[in-house]
């Protein structure tokens, strides 16, 4: 019998059952993500956490997006630290990131959003795949006690503390490295977190009412704190530390007076300054673009297959990113890693992702203590099963079966991501798609039938300089003294370069004894400066 399809229920308290459960997971992990990005920032490490709380509290409840979350994002970091670095002061790159929410609110007013239309479907999916892969690679070496790279980072070669990144280190030398020196606390650890986590999704015990309230997640990771403990009294040696940065390492305040220290706010004195106000374009024009395609992502883990604004989307960011510089928090994107995170956990609403913002408020100041418990290694299976599930390997066969043309555009994604970055592997991804389609229209666009001397050349759709090439080909093979038709009637859009082929392919006919008829071939101008079709 094929699985029932869940149903989406209306109002609060059916959804916050789910919701509940689902914003607890999504905190476990954006908690390390949040510090590990300012960490490698080179920004104070609250400012990560003030960053992903507005982001939970304020964009998500603006946002048009159920499932997505946002927070600071690895893809800025590099554009962050070096900020930083060239204004001279963590105060004045708060002040570029004021630019950055203003322009996102100017891009979401005037309704720009729809860009996100732009990248295909086998783009989107090679990019959840991807950043599936390089979960996986990311978090092998958390799992094994390798904790130099920092949690949430998803560049190919690693990033040093200046925010620059080595020519040396990279995803795979961290691997070996994890491998050659494994911590047996930290295997241990992950192991005991990975099983009750596949515990957790086996069918029995997805079937029973208590593990929707108390997720896998949670139990994954008290069971590091646990272990942990027994570890310290019964083989001291394996016992993973904060001292060798091996824990979640949250600034503890022992008094309200000590948060003014840990906090900064933006230079407004500054912000007319032109390399301040292009860092805030650069950031906005970057951000945006991750906040769409996290979103179409976002859209495609939905089991509701619900559909996001992408431009109310970007009046939120634009809200969050102008709210979180003024409280000291760093520049904010949805996010692929937490938005795929509060999908698997069962995520049906918006709420979520407010439950998670509260959350990294209250604990972060409440209880900091029991947070630097937690051992990376834990919370690294938990991003572990993630990764699995966004790069299982029945997605690839599915994207094979589509056809070589969804198959390319997605593998390329895929492959160049994980050895570059998203966007560069993003942008790769879509040329290659872009090439299919023009490869595709260039013959597709013009039809030709003939029987005998008698030749039809049709075209089925509009035509384009594109197709020059083509129709060429497609007069030179008509033999000398042919009757032809050229019927223009499915065209919309006829490009001047088709209308030049034309008229050489006439003026040789005449010499050739070929005579030619125009069907509805009458001047079309270019689809958004409306439609003429006076006789050419």
């Amino acid at each position: 019998m094929a699985d029932t399809p869940p149903r989406l229920q209306v109002g609060l308290m059916p959804n916050l059952r789910y919701d509940l459960p689902a914003g607890l997971v999504v905190f476990l992990v954006a908690l390390p993500l949040c510090l590990g990005i300012a960490l490698a920032s080179e920004a104070p490490l609250m400012s990560g956490v003030i960053s992903g709380a507005v982001a939970g509290l304020l964009v998500a409840p603006l946002s048009g997006s159920q499932l997505s979350v946002s927070g600071p994002a690895a893809g800025l970091t590099t554009i962050v630290a070096g900020g930083i670095a060239t204004l001279g002061s963590f105060e004045a790159l708060l002040a570029a990131a004021l630019w950055c929410g203003i322009i996102q609110l100017a891009l979401g007013v005037l309704r720009l959003g729809g860009v996100a239309s732009l990248f295909p479907v086998s783009v989107v999916k090679g990019m959840l795949a991807a950043i599936g892969i390089i979960l996986v690679l990311k978090q092998i070496p958390h799992a094994l006690g390798r904790d130099r790279d920092y949690v949430g980072d998803l560049d190919f070669w690693l990033l040093d503390h200046a925010g620059e990144h080595s020519t040396a280190a990279n995803t795979f030398t961290e691997l070996l490295a994890a491998f050659s020196s494994a911590s047996p606390g930290a295997i241990v650890l992950s192991a005991a977190a990975l099983g009750l986590l596949l515990l957790w999704d086996t069918p029995w015990f997805a079937r029973q009412g208590w593990t929707r309230v108390v997720p896998g997640a949670l139990v994954a990771v008290l069971s590091g704190l646990v272990i942990n403990k027994v570890l310290a009294v019964v083989a001291p040696g394996w016992e993973v530390t904060g001292a060798d940065g091996h824990l979640v390492q949250l600034p503890v305040l022992r008094s309200p007076s000590e948060l003014s220290g840990l906090l900064a706010f933006p230079d407004i004195g500054r912000m007319l300054e032109p390399a301040v106000m292009q860092l805030g374009l650069t950031l906005a024009i970057i951000a945006s673009v991750e906040t769409l395609l996290s979103l179409e992502a976002a859209d495609k883990l939905d089991p509701f297959r619900r559909v996001s604004d992408p431009n109310r989307e970007l009046v939120a960011q634009g809200v969050g990113n102008v709210v979180a510089p003024l409280l000291g928090g760093l520049p904010m994107t949805s996010v692929i890693v937490r938005s795929s995170t509060n999908a698997y956990a069962g995520a049906r609403t918006w709420r979520a992702s407010f439950v998670h913002g509260l959350l990294l408020v209250v604990m972060a100041f409440a209880a900091p203590g029991l947070l630097n418990r937690i051992p990376l290694a834990s919370l690294a299976a938990v991003l572990l099963l993630v990764g699995w599930k966004l790069a299982k390997p029945a997605l690839f066969r599915s994207m094979w079966r589509a056809g070589f043309d969804q198959f390319a555009p997605f593998l390329v994604t895929v492959v160049v991501t994980v050895l570059t970055d998203l966007l560069v592997g993003v942008v790769v991804g879509t040329i290659v798609g872009m090439g299919f389609v023009i490869l595709t229209n260039k013959v597709s666009a013009v039809s030709v039938v003939h029987d005998e001397g008698a030749w039809l050349v049709q075209f089925t759709t509009n035509v384009s300089f594109l197709n020059k090439g083509h129709l060429k080909s497609v007069f030179a093979s008509i033999p000398d003294g042919a009757e032809v038709v050229i019927d223009g009637r499915a065209a919309d859009f006829i490009d001047r370069d088709i209308y030049d082929a034309i008229e050489d392919f006439k003026a040789n006919a005449s010499f050739r004894g070929i005579s030619v008829e125009e069907r509805a071939l009458g001047s079309k101008a270019f689809p958004f400066l409306g439609r003429r079709n006076p006789s050419r």
